[in-house]
């Protein structure tokens, strides 16, 4: 009985001692409920933990040589945490941190008042203040042997965030065809069409959750190392040539400001592939110029008379008349359904040929022609223009494009009248992009084959090709042999004898058309009428390489017919790209020309910088030296009756351009580089196998001398 008491007796103690315990964790449990709920949140916080995504560093958009036009470079955003600072430490090294940070990154405070400011970081709890905003990388190498944070992330408080900062090294070279993505904007240019490409794949690390001093969420890395890595972005080379670019851009803005334009455009493209070599986009804003729209891609016009060669290819095509034809201008100045069109000059002539009229750009004799063979089968009309093409999107890797607009008969929506043929046939009631129109103008210059234009030629990882994206022809023939031929004669009677007379060059021939539209225009009222210049055309005429089309938007000054505004932009173009570009140069023939040694400065011969300069000197030619570094290779430049010595850069593992060099020089530069070389031929190098810009893989490059 009495063990059986003391057992009952020492149960009892211990449940008693059991539910004592209970009720006192369920009165702590309470209390931290009650009272210390925010205190035990704001600790919660702070141990939270979670793997979080590592930005990539993204690609690089490349020019043809390989030269950068948008890359990514880091920046540092340096923060303190001084709680995760023993005090010991923090005490001991305070007076060295303070001192460092003033002296080599604050000057703005005394090391005295940077201590009371991490002071009163570590007293208020602030566990993310701000040490420096876009620190570089040796910033950052320097800050990490300051005292207190050469002890590392957890001993010294020290916090790195990377994050990247897209630049772009040509400022606003090919600005809104790079394009940009940012947050809370549509994405523009091949920055945008080829983020999937360009931004790689994020990574993993592991990352702690901490509370600012303003109760915002912060998260910094939990340990220095990353989970999984990131995978860089990978690069996109484009087609354009980055000097024909600032050859472009610069013409065109240097017209813009002649004539105090609102905005302009000018595309170039490569005949034979489609390639966009250059392309410019600038507006008029309140305190500049600035690429701020891609009105070659994204603004559909009404193209005006540039749009009169498909009108007349289509009469050739369609059998309905021929360039020898003679027909009626009546003086220019004609009556269709009580709306009166004239020409835009005044010559005077009651008929000429077709021919003839084309050159001069009669409204009145291209619109009669076509108002009398396709009135009763304007179907027909139409459907020879879509047999261009000329209702088709280009497909340019740049989102926005704007479709082309062709006014169908058979729709009651398009409002087709009895005025619309006549007036479509000269670039008025339809629509569509200067890209448009020079693919078609570009398709002429290709005997008829049209080529799809195109801006990015590979993708590439660390200089190796991942992709790799050719010419593509949209059309073999858009029209017959015959047609096309003629079409040319056309575009260069234009240059010749026509509208285009005066650019006309003494060393080189080309060929286009001028074009001058309404662009607010009223029937009713012609106060206060803006109008749109332009010129489409090729060069050089016999052979051609490249198209061109510059489109001009409300000039003020100056005059605003296509000749006398978007025609000298052309030509300054052309005559740029043909002084530049050798290869696309006619040799002169010098028994035809037997005295051009005395009249012909030595241009563009390049090699030896010292001993080009020391053959001048003996020769007592003289020149202007205008090289300005150490490069050993230099180029002589004819401007007027002066000769200048210019540098000319040989950048490593690219091909180099070697035109125009000897072949001693020439050989030097490709072998030192790696490349196999072989030769045909006497003289200068007049043409190499392998184009300039070109990555070194080592090749054999063939060059041809003359």
């Amino acid at each position: 009985m009495n063990i059986r008491n003391e057992i009952l007796v020492r149960i009892y103690v211990v449940l008693s001692a059991f539910i004592l315990f209970a009720m006192m964790i369920f009165i702590q449990a309470s209390r931290i409920v009650v009272f210390e709920k925010e205190k035990w949140l704001e600790k919660a916080e702070d141990l939270h933990f979670e793997n979080r995504s590592v930005e990539a560093e993204r690609g690089n958009i490349l020019a043809e040589d390989g030269s950068l036009l948008a890359t990514s470079l880091p920046y540092y955003d340096l923060h303190f945490d001084p709680l995760t600072v023993s005090e010991d430490d923090f005490n001991k090294h305070v007076d060295s941190l303070s001192y460092c940070l003033a002296y080599f990154v604050d000057p703005s405070y005394t090391p005295g008042g940077y201590k009371v400011k991490l002071v009163e970081a570590r007293q208020l709890g602030n566990r993310y203040l701000l040490i420096k905003k876009n620190a570089t990388h040796l910033d950052v190498e320097k800050i990490r042997k300051f005292p207190l944070f050469n002890k590392g992330r957890y001993k010294g408080g020290l916090i790195i965030d990377k994050k990247q900062e897209r630049k772009r090294p040509f400022g606003i070279l090919a600005h809104r065809t790079i394009g940009y993505i940012r947050e809370g904007a549509h994405p523009v240019g091949l920055e945008g069409r080829f983020d999937e490409v360009l931004k790689g794949d994020a990574g993993e690390r592991l990352m702690r959750k901490i509370r600012g001093l303003n109760g915002q969420t912060i998260w910094i890395p939990a340990d220095d190392y990353t989970k999984t890595l990131p995978e860089s972005g990978k690069d996109v080379m484009t087609t354009i040539d980055i000097n024909l670019q600032d050859i472009v851009e610069q013409a065109l803005l240097r017209g813009l400001k002649k004539h105090d334009a609102q905005f302009g455009t000018a595309v170039m493209m490569e005949v034979k592939t489609g390639a966009i070599k250059a392309i410019a986009n600038i507006g008029k804003t309140e305190e500049s110029w600035w690429e701020r729209y891609n009105y070659a891609v994204g603004q559909s016009i009404e193209p005006g008379s540039t749009f009169k060669l498909a009108s007349v290819m289509a009469l050739l095509e369609d059998g309905l008349a021929d360039l020898e034809d003679t027909i009626s201008l009546e003086n220019g100045t004609y009556e269709f359904y009580e709306e009166t069109m004239v020409d835009a000059s005044a010559h005077g002539l009651e008929e000429s040929t077709l021919r003839k009229a084309f050159e001069i750009s009669s409204n009145v004799g291209i619109a009669k022609l076509i108002n009398e063979k396709y009135t009763e089968r304007k179907e027909k009309y139409i459907k020879r223009l879509k047999s261009f093409n000329l209702d088709l999107p280009t497909g340019i890797e740049i989102d926005g494009e704007v479709a082309p607009y062709i006014k169908d008969p058979n729709n009651e929506e398009d409002n087709w009248s009895g005025t619309t043929l006549p007036w479509m046939s000269i670039g008025y009631e339809l629509t569509m992009t200067p890209l448009q129109l020079l693919t078609f103008y570009n398709a002429v210059a290709n005997d008829g084959k049209m080529m799809k234009p195109y801006l990015v030629s590979e993708i590439q990882k660390y200089g190796e090709t991942i992709k790799q994206f050719k010419p593509t022809v949209i059309d073999k023939s858009i029209a017959s042999s015959s047609t096309i031929k003629k079409a040319k004669q056309l575009l260069e009677g234009v240059v010749l004898n026509g509208t285009a007379k005066k650019l006309q060059s003494s060393i080189y021939d080309f060929a286009g058309k001028t074009g001058t539209a309404q662009v607010n225009y009223s029937k009713a009222n012609t106060q206060g009428m803006k109008h749109q210049a332009s010129f489409a055309g090729y060069f050089p005429a016999d052979n051609p390489q490249y198209t061109v089309i510059v489109v001009i938007n409300a000039p003020k000054q100056g005059g605003f017919y296509g000749g006398d505004v978007a025609g000298p932009i052309f030509r300054e173009i052309a005559d740029k790209t043909y002084t530049s570009k050798l290869q696309i140069q006619t040799a002169i023939n010098i028994k035809d020309k037997p005295n051009w040694r005395t009249y012909k400065l030595p241009n563009f011969d390049l090699g030896d910088k010292n001993e080009m300069t020391l053959l001048l000197n003996e020769l007592n030619i003289p020149y202007v030296n205008n090289t300005i570094t150490d490069n050993q290779w230099a180029i002589i430049k004819a401007e007027s009756d002066t000769l200048s010595v210019l540098n000319r850069t040989i950048n490593e593992n690219i091909v180099p351009n070697v035109l125009g060099m000897g072949l001693k020089d020439a050989i030097y530069i490709l072998e030192n580089n790696g490349l196999k070389v072989t030769v045909s031929g006497l003289g200068k190098v007049r043409s190499q196998s392998i184009p300039p810009g070109r990555k070194i893989k080592g090749q054999t490059i063939h060059l041809k001398l003359s």
